[in-house]
């Protein structure tokens, strides 16, 4: 299956930031522990092996057991559940909102990328076993970001008025969505192995937390992946010394906060901003931020107040109550689990970098940060499209004026490119410029504006050649946009867009091999491959 790779900051997809930490430069070594390469993995599995408590792992797997009781669990899932509770295994994680039916393309990258590291560790650590881990959003409670899916060109969507975290919503009303997917996925093996899986994972299990697991479990429990939901009392409560040091110091607000100037005085865009308390309270359908005046802890929206002692007493005796936001979640995570390394996407890795300093108050190891893979996938007969109308890859990425003007200039019978000719007018100009300086330098002005008008008309003739191409040749110009808005649907990255429903329906159970074949989450580059 050919493949072929582009440098992130060639997409013009990702941000200067993000490729400058690809590209390891100096200046943000400051905000990451240690940069992931095989060779800093051995590092941060002795730091992470003294510092994970037995006890933390003991109630870990219990924990996973009773989420993974009602589940029909492959082999290789269980054993990995059952090496949490050895001192030589660690996890490698990813997270992920719970999108209906998976949301973007880039969920599946996400734990791709996962699985396929711990597979590479294991080969070059074999004293050491490595979990792949797929952590589960389900105390956000951004119901917007994930109440539908794309599916080639129309927003499947499921309609609630449910509020609070959405792993609790019960899954009501995803019965109108089955009849539309039914519809749209039409007949045969791959379309009925859709419809199964959307049944068995929305219409037979109670609430969002339960049929995503049942989903991602159904998708990779074969390649071993543990599936974590960490809304759960016993887990919070190894989580309860960070959450009493974060309501009584603050300590991720005055951390963070000094974190983000630092990252502001280098011209970098800020993710998240802290607040005063990163924490939020929970319970039956509530979802509200803790905040803190003069001494009085209160639920924002409610009549629910504490003094000091009253709250962290409450905390004690109801964890399950208090839930981090996006500021304390990573922190949340690498205290119950026994992790090496976060996968995430542009925008995760970050805000992680906002982080470090608050790690670093609680006394909690950073895990190294890994950039998901990316990819774009094209059908064998886009592949041969793409060839006839000579469009190569790096083609794809351009905006869709750039690649409009770049398709009629390669395809048109003339020359439509100025640049000789301004650049032969500029060398004259540069005689008159000399001749003006040595006989009336006020001349030179006079100079300067002919030479703006004759470059500006050139530019103008260019323009309209260009336009009266684009018109003769709109055909094929049509055909090469329309490839390009295949690929890369509202001229946006794939992955970011389509749902792994409709790859699915032309590539069936071949897809998920593929995928685990081509990834390779250390390459550092852009993956396009072509599936047949």
């Amino acid at each position: 299956m050919p493949t072929d790779y582009i440098p992130f900051r060639e997409t013009n997809y990702f941000s200067d930031f993000i490729c400058d930490y690809l590209d390891e430069k100096t200046v943000l070594k400051d905000f990451y522990h240690r940069f992931p390469n095989l060779e800093n993995f051995k590092a941060q599995i002795e730091e992470k092996r003294l510092s994970v408590r037995a006890q933390s792992r003991t109630i870990l797997v219990e924990r996973l057991k009773s989420q993974y009781k009602n589940l029909n669990t492959s082999e290789l899932t269980t054993k990995n559940i059952d090496n949490l509770n050895s001192e030589n295994t660690f996890t490698i994680t990813t997270g992920h909102q719970l999108n209906l039916f998976t949301g973007p393309l880039y969920f599946l990258y996400k734990i791709v990328s996962t699985i396929n590291l711990t597979k590479q560790l294991k080969e070059n650590y074999p004293e050491y076993n490595f979990v792949p881990m797929y952590w589960m959003a389900s105390e956000d409670h951004d119901f917007e970001e994930i109440n539908y899916f794309n599916f080639k060109g129309k927003k499947i969507q499921w309609n609630s008025n449910q509020t609070g975290a959405v792993g609790h919503f019960n899954t009501e009303g995803l019965d109108a969505v089955f009849d539309v997917i039914s519809s749209e996925f039409g007949a045969g093996k791959n379309a009925e192995q859709l419809k199964i899986w959307f049944k068995d994972a929305y219409l037979n299990h109670d609430n969002l937390a339960d049929a995503t697991r049942y989903l991602a479990n159904q998708l990779f429990g074969d390649h071993g992946l543990v599936i974590l939901d960490a809304d759960d009392s016993e887990l919070k409560r190894l989580f309860i010394p960070q959450m009493k040091k974060e309501i009584v110091e603050q300590t991720a607000f005055k951390t963070v906060s000094e974190t983000n100037k630092k990252l502001e005085d280098l011209e970098l865009k800020i993710q998240v901003n802290p607040r005063e308390i990163n924490l939020f309270y929970i319970k039956d359908g509530l979802r509200e931020r803790i905040v803190e005046s003069d001494g009085v802890y209160a639920v924002l929206e409610t009549n629910i107040t504490w003094t000091e002692n009253e709250i962290l007493k409450h905390l004690d005796e109801y964890p399950e109550r208090f839930s981090p936001n996006v500021i304390m979640r990573p922190l949340y995570q690498e205290v119950i689990l026994p992790n090496l390394c976060y996968i995430g996407g542009g925008g995760e890795m970050i805000y992680w970098l906002q982080l470090k300093s608050n790690f670093e108050a609680q006394q909690v190891t950073f895990p190294m940060l890994l950039l998901r893979n990316s990819v774009l996938v094209k059908s064998e007969k886009q592949t041969l499209k793409l060839n006839n109308l000579n469009i190569s890859n790096n083609d794809l990425f351009l905006d869709r004026h750039a690649f409009i003007n770049k398709k009629v200039r390669k395809i048109s019978n003339i020359d439509i490119d100025f640049s000789e000719q301004i650049q032969h007018l500029e060398t004259q100009f540069k005689q008159l410029f000399e001749l003006a300086e040595q006989t009336d330098k006020s001349f030179v002005g006079a100079v300067k504006s002919q030479e703006v008008k004759q470059i500006k008309g050139l530019k103008h003739l260019e323009k309209r050649l260009l336009k009266a191409q684009k018109r003769k040749l709109a055909d094929q110009i049509e055909r090469c946009t329309t490839l390009q808005e295949q690929l890369f649907p509202n001229q946006s990255l794939q992955e970011r867009n389509t749902n792994f429903s409709e790859l699915y329906l032309e590539y069936g159970n071949q897809l998920i091999p593929e995928l685990m074949t081509s990834l390779e989450p250390l390459k550092g580059e852009f993956l396009i491959l072509n599936l047949k």
